[in-house]
């Protein structure tokens, strides 16, 4: 490596960086006290931080190789691990009590979401070219942490024992991970252009959106989540269908 490719960093979007990953290990520290609010407003933020980096770095110009491999350990981090640890503290861990032989399913299941997360961003890094800016193969980690999360944070909020919906919360974190290391196309929003004129009506859309996500943030994160996560099986069903057709 050349030396002048090492000299330094660009600070501004690697800020926004570190404090998605912050948030994160912040959100494993809270659900290792029961915190399980303060976890997912930290997986939450983490998500909002991580919009940002990527778009800061574009419009300053100040992309490089360094930083987009530490955005990718940190959404390990923050979509990856402590989604999973979060949910096993809540949930899984109960499967426990089912009886003699249980102890393993549930932190298989929290190990199999990281293990399809580490993968689904390496995948992500390798295949930026083949992929193009449209469309993401599998879904996104951060959709991924956004249906577990929400999941948790709508129950919890509401009085749910996690012990009670621990085989529901086993299927969702499977079908998460099964999901990030799927073929499925997902819309990337990436050709989007927030430099040039829209219609107004777009600025009333994400007025009530904010309005919507202020007054009940788990329900717009889960709801959300579990609407982006099926546009993709569905996508995929209709452009199947329209190949058959002569």
């Amino acid at each position: 490596m050349e030396p002048d490719k090492i000299r330094g960093i660009y600070l501004l979007p690697n800020l926004f960086t570190t404090c998605a990953l912050f948030a994160g290990f912040y959100a494993i520290i809270a659900a290792n006290d029961g915190r399980f609010h303060e976890a997912a407003v930290a997986i939450l933020i983490a998500m909002i931080l991580d919009g940002v980096d990527g778009r800061v770095a574009r419009l300053t110009n100040t992309q490089s190789e360094f930083g987009a491999e530490y955005d990718s350990f940190s959404d390990l981090v923050a979509f990856g691990i402590a989604p999973a640890l979060v949910l096993y503290q809540w949930s899984l861990i109960h499967i426990n009590d089912v009886g003699p032989g249980w102890a393993k399913p549930g932190w298989i299941a929290a190990f199999f979401y990281i293990a399809m997360a580490a993968m689904r961003l390496a995948r992500f890094n390798v295949k930026t070219e083949e992929a193009g800016n449209k469309y993401f193969y599998g879904v996104p980690s951060p959709t991924a942490a956004a249906l577990v999360t929400g999941f948790l944070w709508i129950n919890f909020d509401n009085g749910v024992q996690g012990e009670s919906v621990r085989w529901l919360a086993f299927l969702i974190i499977m079908s998460a991970g099964a999901l990030m290391m799927s073929d499925i196309r997902y819309y990337s929003f990436k050709d989007i252009d927030f430099m040039r004129k829209v219609p107004a009506f777009w600025m009333s859309a994400v007025v009530l959106f904010l309005v919507f996500l202020a007054f009940n943030p788990p329900a717009v994160l889960f709801i959300g989540a579990l609407v982006y996560t099926a546009s993709g099986p569905l996508y995929s069903l209709y452009r199947r269908g329209r190949s058959r057709k002569p």
